[in-house]
Parts: structure tokens; sequence; C-alpha cells
């Protein structure tokens, strides 16, 4: 049987128009979605963190509220240090094991031999 050419139901102005059209709305909602982040992100903060009140301190008092924040600073990175590294050790951990063929999700059962 000789092949047929199939045409397409569909002209290429009117498909690029539509792939235009889907990359367009599809922009729109990402750039809402970056929106929706900052907003939740700006919430979260201000929820947690109590502002700052600097007003009528001393200097003294200020460099030791100085000293705390530097210390607060310091025990957050000294966290994320030691968190990036765990991240960094089980994808190192995830790839050896993905290199020599196994799940590295699956754990090892022992098994009865066959019959």
């Amino acid at each position: 049987m000789p092949e047929v050419e199939r045409k397409s139901k569909i002209t290429a102005s009117r498909k690029l128009m539509l792939k235009s059209l889907m990359l367009a709305k599809a922009k729109e909602c990402w750039d809402q979605e970056l929106e929706e982040r900052e907003a939740e992100k700006s919430r979260y903060l201000a929820e947690r963190i109590p502002t700052l009140q600097t007003r009528g301190l001393s200097l003294s008092a200020l460099q030791d509220l100085c000293r705390d924040l530097h210390a607060k600073v310091e025990v957050v990175d000294e966290e994320r240090y030691d968190i990036e590294a765990k991240c960094l050790h089980n994808t190192r951990e995830v790839s050896r094991a993905a290199q020599r063929g196994r799940n590295p999700g699956a754990h090892s059962t022992a098994r009865s031999p066959p019959r």
C-alpha cells in the first residue's frame, strides 16, 4: 500500500500563533507564581522576625546588640554549612550507587535460595 501523506489540519501560522499564546500564558503564570512566593516570603519573615528597635539605645547597648546579632549569624552559618555538607555527601552517595547500577532507595533483603 502506498503511504499517503497526511496533511495537517492546522496551518503553520495558526500553530505558531497558538504556540506564542501558550508561551505568553506560561510566562504570565510564572510571573504570578514569583510574586506569590515573594509575598509569602515577606509574610513569613514579618511573622517570624521581630522588628529591630534601635532608637534610644546607647552606644554600648548598640554594640551589645551587634555582638548578639553577629553571634546568631555565625551559628546560622555553621548550621547552613553542616547541612550543605550533608547534602553534598548524600548526593555523592546517590550518584555512586547509580553508577554501580543499584537503586539507592532500595534496601537489600535476605532471599531464600531458589528451589
